[in-house]
């Protein structure tokens, strides 16, 4: 069946965030002396698609949970304002163009395993919200990426929409959403056998009039 809506993922997929984060989240980390770890942007394109929760566990086991939470909030608080000072440009190429051309012809929403306020924040940083139709996070749901798309789904009554995201999560959630995936192969990892690809996000439009 033709998709007949898009749901987007964030990190790896419309932008790159990674250098801004990696400075905002270290500078978080200086107010805790006894922690040497320090994130690079490389570090994070293999954290991000995790819920916060998760990336805490994964960098900081040997903090007591209320510790670990605390700190990653600490430091996606520091990231949004870094975020918001920020003036670089950090969209992929063509992808304030694909959303603007896709979004007469498809409903455009956005599912993506972050912090309450993130998605906010890249809308009103690229200018893109007149062109998404609604979006969930786990920092607003709790929920997961796979159960996050499906409450876009039902509430929005989509028929056939189709999920474009960059890891292994993105997949694996769209499979548990039940609908399909497509890869976006200049993100943070690799996939096996993702049922579309895209080499730069405007291929989209070429895609879905194929």
């Amino acid at each position: 069946m033709k998709p007949d809506s898009l749901i987007l993922d964030i990190d790896g997929t419309l932008w790159n965030s990674t250098p801004i984060v990696a400075k905002a989240w270290n500078e978080a980390l200086l107010t805790r002396p006894n922690i040497t770890y320090r994130f690079t942007a490389e570090k994070l394109t293999k954290l991000f698609g995790h819920p916060m929760t998760t990336i805490a566990d994964m960098v900081f086991p040997y903090l007591s949970e209320d510790e670990r939470y605390a700190l990653i909030d600490d430091c996606c608080e520091q990231e949004h304002k870094f975020l918001s000072a920020s003036t670089e440009d950090l969209l992929y190429p063509g992808v304030a163009d694909t959303i603007k051309t896709l979004s007469q012809s498809y409903p455009l929403f956005i599912v993506s395993n972050c912090q309450a306020g993130y998605i906010e924040l890249f809308l009103e940083k690229t200018a893109l919200t007149p062109y998404i139709t609604d979006f969930e996070c786990p920092g607003n749901t709790g929920l997961g990426k796979g159960p996050n798309i499906k409450l876009i789904i039902e509430r929005n009554h989509l028929n056939a929409p189709l999920y474009i995201g960059d890891i292994p999560g993105d997949q694996a959630a769209s499979k548990e959403a039940g609908i399909p995936f497509c890869h976006a192969t200049y993100g943070f990892a690799s996939v096996e056998a993702p049922d579309y690809t895209i080499q730069q996000f405007s291929d989209l439009i070429t895609l879905l009039k194929s």
